[in-house]
């Protein structure tokens, strides 16, 4: 969607973009934002040794500047973390410490001293990747994401942080409980990544097909009056009628519709379901929607 738009608006340019290209360029963003978040994550858990380093160097340390805990920095869960060389690999190609604020960094780790799940984290008396997880999810889903201030951060650095925003929270609550590098690999499954270029192409390349369907449908509405988005949506929909056979009527529509509601007009819901309704139930009725049991399609 994000990628038909942007193409669609520079065919009015000098410099029309390349919609794969583009499309590519969305996938890589997501990567960057997730090895952000966790290296932000690793940076606030070790943050204890820059504390203990700096109180310990003052000019008359007190005996509680000499006795900082680090226990979170030298964690179990963290050094799987850091020593994952796809993620050694991340970093070196995204190199996210360009955007790192350290002053924030240390605010979250301050917060993260003053809690209570912190103080029971230190007075445990062993070592336990189990805990070390509790702490982890505390600071990512307390400290973090819970925080404004690391919202508007990442906001401002990363655009995609409103479309991708809940898939990199899950991503990163799975890599806490089991770090593992192909999350750093596979962002969006080859599957996917496969039908989001073939959706793309096929709505370029059948565009006059598909307004074929979709004009004697909109009535008394121009065209060209309506919203950009809404008709990039309708596209869409119809494309995945027509050449996406295990993809249900049902599940197309609705997907459109939530897509309308959160990123188009407040009536663009109920006018994109009008319109993709009606040209389905038109081709029901011409038997020209050719569809697989999609839960038989894979056997």
């Amino acid at each position: 969607m994000q990628t038909l738009y942007s193409y669609t608006t520079s065919l009015d340019t000098d410099k029309p973009l390349d919609p794969q290209k583009t499309l590519k360029q969305h996938f890589n963003q997501t990567r960057s934002l997730l090895v952000y978040t966790v290296h932000f994550l690793a940076e606030v858990a070790r943050y204890a040794e820059k504390d203990a380093y700096r109180k310990s160097h003052k000019y008359i340390p007190t005996e509680k500047d000499l006795n900082v805990n680090t226990k979170l920095a030298g964690s179990n869960l963290l050094w799987q973390i850091l020593d994952l060389n796809e993620f050694k690999i991340a970093l070196n190609n995204e190199k996210p410490e360009r955007f790192m604020e350290e002053e924030l960094v240390k605010k979250i780790y301050t917060q993260l001293v003053a809690s209570q799940q912190y103080h029971h984290y230190i007075n445990i008396s062993q070592q336990s990747l189990q805990e070390d997880r509790k702490v982890f999810e505390y600071i990512f889903s307390e400290l973090m994401l819970e925080n404004e201030e690391f919202v508007s951060h990442i906001e401002e650095i990363f655009s995609n942080w409103g479309d991708d925003g809940d898939m990199i929270v899950q991503s990163i609550s799975a890599f806490i409980r089991k770090p593992q590098p192909g999350v750093f690999k596979e962002i969006i499954t080859p599957d996917k990544e496969i039908f989001a270029k073939d959706l793309l192409r096929t709505v370029i390349d059948k565009e006059d097909y598909l307004l074929d369907f979709i004009k004697p449908k909109l009535k008394n509405w121009d065209p060209e009056r309506i919203a950009l988005l809404d008709m990039v949506l309708m596209k869409m929909g119809v494309a995945e009628f027509l050449y996406f056979d295990t993809i249900p009527p049902k599940v197309t529509i609705n997907e459109y519709i939530d897509l309308a509601k959160e990123y188009s007009t407040a009536q663009s819901g109920h006018f994109v379901n009008g319109i993709l309704d009606n040209i389905h139930k038109e081709l029901v009725q011409e038997g020209r929607l050719n569809k697989k049991d999609f839960r038989k399609a894979g056997s």
